[in-house]
């Protein structure tokens, strides 16, 4: 590839990993991108052929589906850009590319139903998307902030800029993909990071006409699916030697100045049964065997619980954290340091403080018997 065409890369890439940036974690989407890329652009290539897509990328939504609830995506962007495709077939050949992409799209509904849960996976999948006022309360559901100044607001601007000053132009229906994807990102910041990678698929092919910059792609040497195979092989061993120089020498533990350990261990010795915890916590708790008040998985809980919960612990109403200690037999609680209701805890009737760190607090009932560890008596 010629160095033009490398800068051109990088310059492309870069904004879309700054706008991507804030979302990757070590959580399950991460294994789902590459295949959401390789799913929604074999649609796209299928689309700019005037055809159907191949059956090949049923595999990719089924694998989608047991990766990552993200995968409704893909099933939604069937539509548009089936759409695409029959509005720039031929007149004579509509009807039979609109049956094959039907087709293809009853095909990968099913698909994405090769999972443990079968039909229910659609089902699951919603769950989140019903919770209501909740979303609003949760950061990576909540929508864009533009109170200061990101990349995704550069970006926006930077779509505006080319739609007035290049001449380019879209076709309405890529036009209609576009303002989805940025309707998406706007309403739900986890979003950003699909308009991110999404978008330059959508315009790739339209823009590329226009500039002239198809006819130089096809005088290069057409290596495209060896470079692919190629590079998906050098991501599999870099990650693979990668993770195994770090794994061998480092035992696998979570952070010590960002878990309670102290506190739950605490808890461990006073053989505690009932804790109210936070939602930050509950992952911890589970991995150290203990069952959590909550953890970070709302669906799972339901919109008036996780209410409740937060009404709770950001101390709006105290009336609600009492009811929810009496109602579930609550004996301890293991708080953030920092939340409001650590701190309410403090003049509760009835609740001591027995442990507290830069991490946690620790509060038991007052006639809860104290066993200390042999070295603190």
């Amino acid at each position: 590839m010629s160095p033009i065409w490398n800068l051109r890369a990088f310059l492309l890439l870069t904004p879309l990993l700054a706008m991507s940036v804030g979302h990757f974690l070590a959580r399950p989407h991460m294994l789902a991108l590459p295949v959401m890329l390789a799913f929604v652009g074999g649609l796209l290539a299928a689309a700019d052929r005037r055809t159907a897509p191949s059956w090949l990328l049923l595999l990719l939504m089924a694998l989608w589906a047991n990766l990552h609830g993200g995968f409704v995506m893909g099933l939604v962007l069937i539509g548009p850009i089936g759409l695409d495709a029959i509005v720039a077939a031929d007149r004579n050949d509509r009807f039979a590319v609109a049956a094959r992409w039907a087709l293809f799209g009853l095909a990968a509904l099913a698909a994405s139903c090769c999972t443990p849960y079968g039909w229910d996976t659609l089902l699951g999948a919603t769950k989140i998307l019903s919770l209501g006022k909740l979303l609003s309360l949760i950061w990576e559901w909540m929508p864009a902030d533009f109170s200061s100044f990101s990349p995704f607001e550069a970006a926006l601007l930077g779509l505006i800029a080319i739609g007035y000053c290049s001449g380019l132009t879209l076709p309405w229906t890529r036009i209609l993909l576009l303002l989805g994807l940025t309707w998406a990102a706007l309403t739900h910041v986890r979003n950003i990071e699909v308009f991110a990678l999404l978008t330059p698929l959508v315009v790739a092919k339209p823009f590329a006409e226009q500039l002239g910059l198809t006819r130089a792609v096809a005088q290069e040497p057409r290596f495209s699916f060896t470079m692919t195979a190629i590079a998906a092989l050098v991501i599999v061993v870099a990650g693979w030697s990668i993770t195994r120089s770090y794994a061998t020498p480092h035992r696998y533990a979570f952070i010590a100045n960002q878990s309670p350990a102290a506190a739950v261990d605490l808890l461990e010795r006073r053989h505690a049964q009932r804790i109210f915890s936070t939602a930050p916590i509950g992952g911890y708790l589970i991995t150290r065997n203990i069952k959590s008040f909550i953890d970070g998985r709302a669906e799972l809980y339901g919109e008036q619980f996780v209410l409740d919960y937060f009404d709770a612990v950001e101390g709006k109403n105290v009336e609600t954290l009492l009811r929810l200690l009496e109602t579930y037999r609550i004996d301890a609680t293991l708080l953030n340091t920092s939340i409001p209701a650590a701190r309410i805890m403090d003049h509760l009737p009835g609740w001591k403080q027995l442990y507290a760190d830069d991490i946690a607090v620790v509060h038991v009932r007052d006639d809860a018997p104290v066993q200390l560890p042999p070295a603190s008596r």
